[in-house]
């Protein structure tokens, strides 16, 4: 229905498996990358102190470091292919949870069930866990959509800019790229924006769902 790409491969096939490419690709590093993220804001929040100060100086060192230069500066000594790229993208991606899940930690570690809890000599684990954890997911899961969205994003740009998946392999990025070079065949870049947007656009619609979901203001309301 698509027609071809500029090497008779068949344009809805490719926008087929690119897709799965790129929602695989999503869904595995906001997982990943919210574990890590919960983990070690449950940590800095809970425990506060210098171990939160410590932690915080360590993000901010470790966020200045430019992802796309990195990146450009190991293409030249390792091939890229899926895990690649999800393992260096991970490296960067966690620290978005930090925030969310430490002001939670921060906020609930004071209230008076945790004190009840410290002073019946519930272990801090335990605490963590099963009394404030609960009450951070629902802020974790409100940010996961947005998350999910900037990490295609994120592979749909490198694939773009030739740095991303393997030369030949389908994704989104890569039929943009070909769209790019053959203007003389408006669908191959129209088909691609028009995915990417719709595909964009609804994981915004969800997670703004799912965020006025979660507020509370609406369900006392």
């Amino acid at each position: 229905w698509l027609g071809t790409d500029d090497q008779a491969r068949d344009v809805i096939a490719r926008v087929i498996y690119g897709f799965r490419i790129s929602v695989l690709f999503g869904f595995a590093l906001t997982i990943v990358s919210a574990i890590i993220g919960v983990a070690a804001g449950a940590i800095q929040g809970y425990f506060g102190g210098w171990l939160d100060l410590a932690f915080q100086r360590f993000i901010e060192v470790w966020s200045s470091i430019p992802t796309l230069f990195l990146l450009i500066i190991l293409i030249s000594v390792v091939e890229p292919n899926f895990w690649w790229l999800l393992g260096l993208m991970l490296l960067f991606s966690w620290m978005g949870f930090v925030g969310v899940v430490r002001a939670e930690f921060l906020r609930a570690r004071n209230f008076e069930y945790v004190r009840a809890a410290r002073a019946l000599g519930v272990s801090d684990a335990v605490i963590i866990v099963r009394h404030v954890l609960p009450n951070a997911m629902v802020a974790t899961i409100t940010f996961m959509p947005f998350t999910l969205a900037g990490s295609v994003t994120a592979l749909t740009a490198l694939d773009f800019l030739g740095i991303g998946l393997p030369p030949g392999s389908a994704s989104l990025g890569e039929l943009l790229g070909q769209g790019k070079a053959n203007l003389q065949a408006p669908w191959l870049g129209l088909t691609g924006f028009l995915v990417i947007g719709l595909m964009l656009s609804l994981l915004i619609f969800v997670g703004e769902a799912v965020r006025d979901a979660f507020d509370p203001r609406k369900n006392v309301a």
